[in-house]
């Protein structure tokens, strides 16, 4: 009788079966046995966790992008599912040795065209636009993207870091930038539907005033963004930590700027920025979120503690956002005085979440990353939650617990991953399957194989 019971729980309660976090590692596909390598602010220009996207799915199948080691541009695809990648060379190679100049792609899937914005760090931007129609088309060469303009269609944007698209729930496509540059820049916005782009304009200020624990007043910064994410009910959610322009706020030079965790979201597609209170606090193109915007810090933290910028951030299945940050607590030092030094030894990682009651809950993430680089953050069907953190190593904590129970559930040092890795989130969405793409490590500029690693979840 007690063993019927229990069949009929796990028919009849969706997801009992299978509620842990469980990873599988399913493949390890090649996509270059020798990409460009070099190391700069910490990191590979292939892999760093503010690309959205390197790699991507979309219509069964899936996309992936880096530099070669003659500093091409390259573009695949493959059938999800399958082992050969069929490449492009794109009319382009890397201007400059600068991890910042990432490649990002973004499908309309209004009329199924790629986007690829690339290689910029407070310079125009790189820009192709494919054929409509070549993200479900036999086609593939480099003739369907076109030639490199430096403009985004039509709009001029100027200098911009940071390119990043994202999918709005009825199909347009947006795209994400920095204007200006670290501690003194705005997040603007731009759209494209019906074939054009056009500008939404800058939603973040950069002015205002900021005092430091040592009563130092910073005048300008930047806002960081761990993440645009759409959820399913179409809320915009954007988690970030500040930067200051004046590094004064300091206890030691050797630090960096960074504080604070905030939050914001937006239910008209990035127009009007709203607190989790609900109170409007930025309108885009008029009156952007400010250091002073009220009741949009949900996690408060002064600039001396090596806190990450551009970490992570996910949405549940009931449409509460997460976000990962990570930096150097208290209990070791009140003053980081050599940010690379004291983030690998002391560094911790921490999951903020937002409950339904709108409150904040942070909980310390028991294995410590041992690295300087960033954390990548993930839900399963069954809203438990994995982090793929430097090197490649994954710990999860399922949903039951209300994500406390924190594991490691690989950890394979022989991949020899360097630092930062980039993950297909969509294909997470759609299949369960985590791809996860990767450079192994080189020394100077050796150039190194660049992968993909599939895992499934759940």
């Amino acid at each position: 009788m007690r063993l019927l019971m229990a069949v009929l729980l796990l028919v009849l309660v969706p997801g009992t079966a299978n509620a842990e976090p469980r990873v599988s590692l399913v493949s390890d596909t090649l996509l270059d046995a020798s990409a460009l390598y070099f190391v700069s602010y910490d990191g590979l220009v292939n892999n760093n966790s503010f690309q959205q996207d390197a790699i991507l799915t979309y219509q069964g199948r899936q996309y992936a992008a880096w530099y070669t080691a003659t500093r091409e541009a390259v573009i695949a695809r493959r059938t999800v599912g399958g082992t050969r990648w069929e490449n492009v060379v794109l009319p382009h190679r890397l201007s400059t040795d600068d991890s910042h100049n990432v490649i990002s792609l973004g499908i309309s899937p209004q009329d199924n065209t790629i986007h690829v914005a690339l290689d910029t760090h407070n310079t125009r931007l790189f820009y192709l636009r494919s054929v409509p129609g070549l993200a479900v088309s036999q086609r593939w060469d480099a003739a369907a993207f076109g030639s490199v303009t430096r403009t985004l269609g039509t709009v001029e944007l100027g200098a911009m870091t940071y390119p990043q698209f994202v999918v709005t729930p009825e199909g347009r496509l947006q795209f994400s930038y920095r204007t200006g540059g670290s501690g003194n820049g705005v997040n603007e916005l731009a759209e494209y539907s019906g074939g054009t782009w056009r500008k939404l304009g800058p939603w973040t200020s950069a002015t205002g005033s900021y005092t430091g624990p040592n009563g130092v007043v910073s005048t300008t910064r930047n806002m960081y963004l761990h993440g645009l994410t759409y959820d399913r009910s179409g809320r915009l959610h954007a988690a970030f930590t500040w930067r200051e322009g004046n590094a004064g706020v300091l206890c030691n030079p050797g630090g960096l700027t960074n504080h604070d965790t905030g939050y914001v979201y937006s239910d008209d597609r990035g127009r009007t920025w709203r607190n989790g209170a609900g109170a409007v606090v930025g309108t885009t193109g008029s009156s952007p979120v400010g250091i002073g915007s009220p009741g949009i810090v949900v996690d408060p933290l002064d600039p001396n503690h090596g806190l990450m910028n551009q970490e992570s951030q996910a949405v549940d299945a009931s449409g509460r956002p997460h976000v990962v940050i990570s930096y150097v607590p208290g209990r070791f030092t009140q003053c980081v005085s050599d940010y690379a030094q004291q983030r690998a030894q002391y560094g911790r990682t921490f999951h903020v979440a937002r409950g339904a009651d709108g409150r904040w809950t942070k909980t310390e993430v028991p294995i410590p990353p041992g690295h300087t680089q960033r954390t990548k953050l993930v839900f399963d069907r069954e809203d438990n939650a994995y982090l793929v953190m430097p090197r490649g190593k994954i710990v999860a904590a399922s949903r039951a617990s209300g994500w406390t129970d924190w594991t490691t559930v690989f950890d394979r040092p022989s991949l020899q991953a360097f630092g930062e890795v980039d993950v297909d989130v969509s294909r997470v969405v759609s299949q369960g399957v985590l791809s996860v793409q990767y450079q192994r490590t080189s020394s100077g500029t050796t150039p190194s194989p660049i992968r993909v690693a599939d895992f499934r979840l759940g």
